[in-house]
This record gives C-alpha cells, structure tokens and sequence, in this order.
C-alpha cells in the first residue's frame, strides 16, 4: 500500500487505541469524538487530495527510495523543483480545510533527520541514516502520518536542559540497554499527534556536552506502552459537541495541539537516529527550523485564501462590496497574503543539495518567511474582522435562530442584502469567527506566532545568515575604503 484512502486512514487512526485524555476523562474513540473528529478530518483531506487526478502532480511523487508513487508528505526532496511544489501543496490542502492538516511537521522532520544522520554518520561510523532510511521506507510503503516533535516544556528558560531542578523538563534517556534506550520527558504544543501513527522525537536546542542525555532523536508508535496525550483547550471548543454547523463556523475541519508524555518509554536500537552526540543537535534543531518556516509560506497562505474570501463574502451580504475602503482592504489583504507566499516560493527556489542528497531551503530567506508570518496573518485577520463587523461576535446561536417564537425577529433584525439569507449572513461570520477568534485562530494565528519557533529565534536567525560582513565589503567597494 503506497497510497492509502482517507476512509482507510480514518480507519487505521481508530484501531491505534491511543492514550488521549481530554476534560479529566480518557477518550475511548478520537476518530468518534466531536471536538477531535474535525482535526482528524483535516488530515483525512490530505490523502483524499492525493487520490484525485487533478492534484495528482501536488500531492504525489516517486519515492527516491523504493521508486513507488507516494503522498508528497512522506518524501525527501530530491530538487528545488520538490521544495517548490511542497509549498504549493500546502497551499492547496490550507485552501481545502481553511485549519491545520498536520502532516507538514513530519514531512520536515523527515527531511532534517535524513541530512543530520548522514552527517553524523559519517564523522561517528554510526548507523543512524540506515536506521532512519529503513524508517522512511516503512512510513512510505503504509503511508504514515508522523508527527515530529522538538518543543520541551523547557522549565527555566535561563537554564541548559542539564541544570534544570527537574531533570525531565527537557526529555532524556534515562537508561541505555544492549537492545534501546529508556526516555522520560514532554513533548509540548504537538499538532495533529493524536492524528498520527508515529511521533518522531528530536531535540529543541543546541546543547553543550553536558546535555549528552537530551541529545537524542528517535521514533516510536503513537500508541507505545507509556505514552500519553493530554489535549489542549481552545477557543470555543465545546461548541463542536452542540451539534450547530452554523454556531462552530468550519464544521468539517479543525485542528488540536497536546501535550505528549514520555513515561519511561522503550526505543528500540533501530529507531534510534541521534543518542548523544551533542554537537549535531543544533544542526538537526536549524535545518527543522528552516524546513518549517518555509512551509508557513504554503499553509497559512492557504488558509489566507479563505478568510480573504470569506470577508469579500462578507462585505457583499453586508451591502458594502461597493465601498472603495472595503475594496481597498481587501487589495491590501491579498497583498500580504501573496507576500507571505513568495517568500515560501523564494527560499525553495533558492534551495540547494546537502550532502546526503537532499535539497534544503535557502535558510535566510526561510526565516525571512516565518517572520512575515509571525506579523502579516494578524493584519489580515485584523482587516477581516473589521469588515466583517461586529456581529461576528455578537450574533445568536443557530438554536436562537430556529426558535418558532424567536426565529423570526433574528432573521427580520439581523437581515443583510436581500439577495441573501440571514443564516447565510451568520454562517459567512461565523467562518470568519472561526479562523481568527475560535479553534481555527490557533492554527492560523498562534501558529503563525510561535510554531517553527518564536519571532526571535527567526531573528537571530536572520542575524546569523544574513552576512553583515560580506554588505559591509560592498560599501567599501562602492566608497572606495581601503580598509
């Protein structure tokens, strides 16, 4: 099985018997539950994408290791032709569910490890690249959604892993056996891991030698003995378990974030990619990185592409399409969600081969990328709901508006153009509601604020790639200073 259906996926998500809690209380059947089916949805829509003729070029390519055709989100980009394509699927599956689809953080955990342990492996003699080839073979062959997990809850963020006063606050191996290793730890903010077969751990930071035990990567079942999942909350949550289409704004797809523990948890030798050597955990944290922030220039966009839409949609049921300052928000909108999108087109066109083989993103312009992204879907947001207005957080709920005795007066008072319903009206706001104040604003805002790492650490990025001296020899030149 190279491709598997989304009804399939559904399926196999159902027979992992994971370990979910949610509101104090296990979760007999995630796939069944309705605050966690819409997530499951969102990542559904990645492999029925794949299955249909018309995306085929996007969501599909020829695996470089076993030369079967396989979903895009478990391959290693061979050209930036790939790097290309990646973002544009992104794009597609954000426009596609309007919220987060989740496969992005193992794609590009792939795509890290595999450079990393090459490189590992040829300074150490280590067998970690054939420990991770085997891996990636398998997760193509069942088309596996993995998830990849760097963020440590981290305790005292002025403390190295090793000096924190409770050692697990960075996860670590506790014990080394002839056969694996013993972990202990969190993995925290993790999207989509109760969505996923696999979760592949690395580490969140450099670290010095002392951290020798928090330098590790590895990969286990999501379901492995001692392994737990404890789901966040969001905004407007509950209102998934109403049984109101109307009232959640996106019924159909969603996204959650856990925190993930490790309670003593078996890795056998073979799933082991990095145990210890210390000095390669800042590259493996930087090539994730960069890899990640590139595919903010793909998803967010996408689901950019629809909140522009749905504010269009808005201003037209509002009577205010016409008004020059609704179209110049709109223009303005546009603008910076395509900005966001050449940069993640940039940094992949400029790509260029590791050594393993790969092909990684220009790093300057990756975090030129995510840091747009942490400042222009809040503008965008900020427009919508301004032409929205502020009836998308002060409408009544679907049951208000289906009363007999009530019902009417809503749809009397509440009434747009009379080309459209007011339930029409309300469901566009509510859309908009969703994205940028319910469920979906954590998947497009905080997400675009904190994931792939803070603002700051695409700054000192930024600071680091961006060759300060090499601008100031420029000026001497153009100046003629010798010196």
């Amino acid at each position: 099985m190279a491709l598997m259906t989304g009804a399939e996926y559904i399926e196999s998500i159902r027979n992992l018997n994971l370990q979910i809690y949610m509101f104090g209380r296990k979760i007999d059947d995630p796939t069944e539950d309705p605050i966690l089916r819409p997530s499951l949805n969102s990542v559904r829509a990645t492999y029925d994408l794949a299955l249909m003729p018309e995306y085929e070029d996007l969501m599909t390519v020829t695996s470089s290791v076993t030369g079967k055709k396989i979903n895009r989100f478990t391959h290693i980009h061979q050209s930036t032709d790939d790097l290309i394509k990646k973002v544009k699927m992104q794009r597609l599956c954000g426009q596609k569910t309007a919220a987060c689809f989740q496969r992005c953080v193992g794609m590009d955990a792939f795509n890290a490890v595999y450079s990393t342990t090459y490189e590992i492996d040829r300074k150490y003699g280590t067998s970690y690249h054939e420990n991770f080839l085997k891996f990636l073979e398998y997760s193509q062959e069942n088309d596996l959604t993995v998830d990849g997990a760097m963020t440590d809850p981290k305790g005292d963020r002025n403390l190295a892993p090793s000096r924190q006063a409770d050692p697990d606050l960075y996860l670590r191996v506790v014990e080394r056996r002839p056969d694996g290793i013993v972990v202990r730890g969190a993995k925290a903010h993790q999207t989509g891991i109760c969505n996923s077969h696999e979760v592949l751990v690395m580490p969140t930071i450099a670290m010095g030698p002392d951290d020798k035990d928090y330098a590790v990567s590895f990969t286990v079942p999501t379901n492995a003995e001692n392994l737990f999942m404890v789901i966040g909350r969001q905004s407007c949550d509950t209102r998934k378990t109403e049984g109101s289409a109307l009232d959640v704004g996106n019924c159909e797809f969603g996204g959650v974030e856990a925190l993930v523990i490790f309670d003593n948890v078996f890795v056998p030798n073979d799933r082991i990619f990095l145990n210890g050597e210390t000095e390669f955990a800042g590259m493996l944290v930087e090539r994730f990185a960069g890899y990640h922030r590139q595919s903010y220039g793909g998803c967010k966009v996408g689901v950019g592409d629809v909140l522009i839409g749905a504010s269009a949609l808005a201003a037209e049921y509002n009577g205010a399409a016409k008004a020059s300052h609704i179209k110049d928000k709109l223009i303005e909108m546009t603008h910076l969600n395509e900005t966001l999108y050449s940069s993640g087109i940039a940094c992949s066109a400029e790509g260029s081969k590791t050594e393993s083989g790969n092909y990684i993103i220009d790093l300057l312009l990756a975090n030129v990328c995510k840091q747009n992204v942490t400042r222009f879907p809040y503008e965008i947001a900020r427009l919508a709901q301004d032409i929205a207005g502020g009836l998308m957080v002060t409408a009544p709920s679907e049951k208000d508006l289906k009363d007999p005795k009530i019902g009417p007066y809503i749809e009397k008072y509440l009434a747009g153009t009379a080309e459209v319903s007011t339930e029409t009206r309300l469901k566009v706001l509510r859309l908009i509601e969703n994205i940028t104040l319910g469920t979906a604003a954590v998947g497009y805002l905080t997400e675009s604020m904190h994931g792939a790492g803070s603002p700051q650490a695409q700054r000192i990025m930024i600071s680091r790639q961006g060759n300060i001296e090499q601008k100031k020899d420029l000026a001497k030149a153009i100046a003629k200073i010798d010196k």
